[in-house]
């Protein structure tokens, strides 16, 4: 798949100003700092299409891109140590969860991960919610350009490892770098055959 046209359509606070549900959906989570806007300007071939900042949680609404006009790619805030009040993390924390639980059309949701960290509990904590709720997810490990390829490749091991405590079956599991496009072709085929597979 190539991304030939990228549109930004609308910013939702809530589930229910979503735009409507007629196209598939494949929605991008993580934390706040695992690089979510580089990841999805990298892939739509944009510089600017999600707001890449200094500081972590500059996504607050749920933002839908209008990809090829055939798909939509869901921009979700991140959780984790964005600096703000409690009371909007929990306000945060509740759009997303009643976005991901209602939204029909949504295809696949791609955990990111810090392809440098050890696994965290907030990560697993989240992947393994989606997994006991039955939502299909796959995983992306990135920044894979700031360390030698073996580091990825062991902390991806070690990942998969410690996903095995709780997972029968992993979910799949994909590595990128938005500085040197590494994975970009492998997110974009997973994708595609994802719709083909739902038509």
């Amino acid at each position: 798949m190539k991304i030939t046209k990228a549109d930004f359509v609308t910013s939702s606070s809530n589930h229910n100003q979503c735009p409507e549900a007629d196209f598939p959906e494949f929605a991008f989570i993580g934390r706040s700092n695992v690089g979510k806007s580089s990841l999805i300007n990298m892939l739509t071939n944009h510089k600017k299409l999600a707001k890449v900042s200094g500081k972590p949680g500059k996504t607050q609404l749920i933002n839908h891109f209008l990809i090829n006009d055939n798909w939509y790619l869901v921009d979700l805030p991140g959780y984790g140590w964005a600096k703000v009040a409690k009371t909007e993390k929990e306000k945060w924390g509740a759009m997303i969860h009643d976005y991901l639980v209602t939204r029909k059309t949504l295809i696949c949701i791609f955990v990111l991960v810090d392809s440098r960290l050890a696994p965290q509990p907030i990560d697993v904590e989240f992947i393994n919610w989606l997994g006991e709720v039955g939502l299909p997810m796959a995983i992306i490990f990135t920044k894979a350009d700031k360390q030698s390829k073996n580091k990825t490749q062991s902390s991806v091991a070690k990942y998969k490892k410690h996903l095995l405590k709780y997972w029968e079956k992993l979910p799949d599991m994909l590595t990128t770098s938005s500085q040197t496009g590494t994975g970009k072709e492998d997110v974009l085929n997973y994708i595609d055959g994802l719709i083909s597979a739902s038509k």
